[in-house]
């Protein structure tokens, strides 16, 4: 019987979990050596958290609104966290603001996955900014969360094109599809202790990674399945 993983995680979510079913399908196809210790929403009808029970994940609801502040309810993740001690926390979908207070105690070990290609369109409803500002281009971008929103240093990018006839609905299919790729395989380069953030910048193998990390397009993904 193989040996289990030692690299672990934790999932913080606030609703459907499609970004968590691809890192459940990743670990299910050996495509990614790791194991999810905890999924935590703060939303009680988040859908990935049906997705969490079915794969026999661990799961925790704290809900934000039983909570003064930010402070005490981040406080709360963060005791959790302590008590399962994961390698690297997860954003997956997670909408809530963090404090600086849980951004610090997880620094180097909380990454986050964006529906732009950072810095462009940092926020909400990216994709319907993309399109009123006439980019040719769109994509994801997964970076090490810092106290600025959507502002930490940027490991990968996944670009996809924007068409003349594109919706928000259809760039958000597109953008999607990458996702799922793209945090597994971030996810692995991490576990392999390939990619680290040292001095506030992330470092593959060694080489600084600038202008938006790693650059990826179908194409070349296989690249970095590195197993």
């Amino acid at each position: 019987m193989p040996a289990s993983p030692t690299f672990s995680i934790a999932v913080l979510i606030s609703g459907n979990g499609s970004n968590l079913q691809a890192i459940i399908d990743a670990i299910k196809n050996n495509e990614l050596d790791a194991t999810i210790k905890l999924v935590i929403s703060n939303r009680q009808n988040a859908k990935g958290l049906d997705r969490a029970k079915e794969a026999g994940i661990p799961t925790l609801l704290v809900d934000h609104t039983l909570y003064l502040n930010r402070e005490e309810f981040d406080q709360a993740m963060l005791d959790a966290l302590t008590r399962y001690q994961p390698d690297l926390v997860v954003l997956a979908g997670f909408m809530r603001i963090l404090s600086a207070k849980f951004v610090s105690a997880l620094c180097g070990k909380l990454i986050n996955i964006h529906p732009s290609l950072l810095p462009l369109h940092k926020g909400t409803h990216t994709h319907k900014r993309a399109l009123e500002a006439n980019d040719s281009i769109h994509g994801c971008s997964i970076h090490y969360v810092t106290k600025e929103l959507d502002g930490g240093p940027v490991i990968a990018q996944s670009q996809v094109p924007i068409y003349p006839n594109d919706t928000e609905e259809l760039l958000a299919v597109r953008v999607q599809k990458e996702e799922h790729r793209l945090y597994p395989l971030c996810i692995g380069l991490i576990a392999k202790k390939k990619l680290e953030l040292v001095d506030g910048a992330p470092v593959l193998d060694k080489q600084p990674l600038t202008n938006g990390g790693i650059k990826f397009r179908q194409s070349n993904y296989d690249t970095y399945y590195l197993k």
